[in-house]
């Protein structure tokens, strides 16, 4: 059966920004939850010290739990091949963070949606990018998954390969043992794509998955593409709800993964309103594992 993990969505400025939480407090909030494990980010200020790796690693396993997946953002749709190297080289350093916090996998992006990029040129210097960083992953055990991601929490564009096309077409210009696919179905209605569709394209190659479901606060979709580009993170119509009252169809993507042998680990982006509304979430999303695994 598929393990469940979780990411410290509401926390993610007081634990990257503000050093206000401390990587311990979020362990002990949730412990309670009863998951199997803790998605980490690249950009927590206690994980930029490289002594510091394995302390964080141990407080985690102390408490019964494990590290499976790091989230990392690294910019590889930049225009500048030294700006595009320096991403390159932070990528590999998350790589080998990813092995000694455990974790088995280290998520990748495809860079910002600048708009002096065409499509060929993006995918052509994407696709570099990330077979560059292939052999370390392969070196450490890691492997590599790119997310059909929106917008990381501090870029101004939108992801390059947010629509489907795009995705599924760097997805396919990348074969390697060390390369898979994390789903999130609550993207693909941002870029305005059915989600079960994308999953159905991307299917053999998932191998993690992020659950979440998403509303908007006010307005449309066609607001929120007004609104997306130019500032940092995300729309501030966009807002992150509780699993099960989204638009996603849980059974219908759990089906279609069990029928593709998928036994990876689906970690919970919530929580934003509240350590209760994550704890729904995992309580939403465990008893979907357990029904259709």
């Amino acid at each position: 059966m598929p393990r469940l993990a979780a990411f410290p969505k509401a926390f993610i400025r007081p634990l990257c920004r503000d050093g206000s939480m401390t990587l311990r407090e979020w362990v002990d909030l949730a412990v309670p939850l009863g998951v199997d494990g803790l998605e980490y980010y690249s950009g927590f200020l206690e994980l930029a010290d490289p002594a510091r790796w394995t302390e964080a690693r141990r407080t985690v396993e102390s408490r019964g739990l494990v590290i499976p997946m790091l989230c990392c953002s690294p910019d590889f749709s930049q225009p500048d091949p030294e700006l595009r190297r320096q991403e390159v080289e932070k990528e590999k350093t998350w790589i080998r963070l990813a092995a000694t916090l455990g974790a088995s996998y280290c998520r990748v992006l495809s860079g910002q949606r600048r708009p002096e990029l065409s499509r060929e040129q993006g995918l052509r210097i994407v696709t570099e990018n990330i077979e560059a960083c292939l052999p370390e992953a392969e070196k450490c055990g890691v492997t590599l998954i790119i997310e059909n991601h929106y917008k990381d929490d501090f870029w101004l564009y939108p992801e390059f390969a947010q629509k489907m096309d795009v995705f599924c077409d760097l997805v396919g210009r990348i074969r390697h043992p060390h390369f898979g696919v994390n789903y999130d179905p609550s993207n693909a209605f941002l870029a305005g794509d059915d989600p079960l569709e994308l999953l159905q394209r991307v299917k053999d190659r998932v191998v993690t998955m992020h659950a979440s479901d998403r509303y908007l606060a006010e307005g449309t979709l066609e607001d929120l593409r007004r609104d997306e580009t130019g500032a940092e993170g995300y729309a501030k119509r966009l807002r992150h709800g509780t699993i099960g009252r989204g638009l996603n169809d849980y059974d219908a993507i759990f089906r279609t993964l069990k029928g593709v042998g998928f036994d990876g680990w689906v970690s919970i982006e919530d929580g934003v309103d509240g350590m209760e509304q994550l704890a729904e979430s995992v309580r939403f999303v465990r008893a979907k594992l357990r029904q259709h695994f």
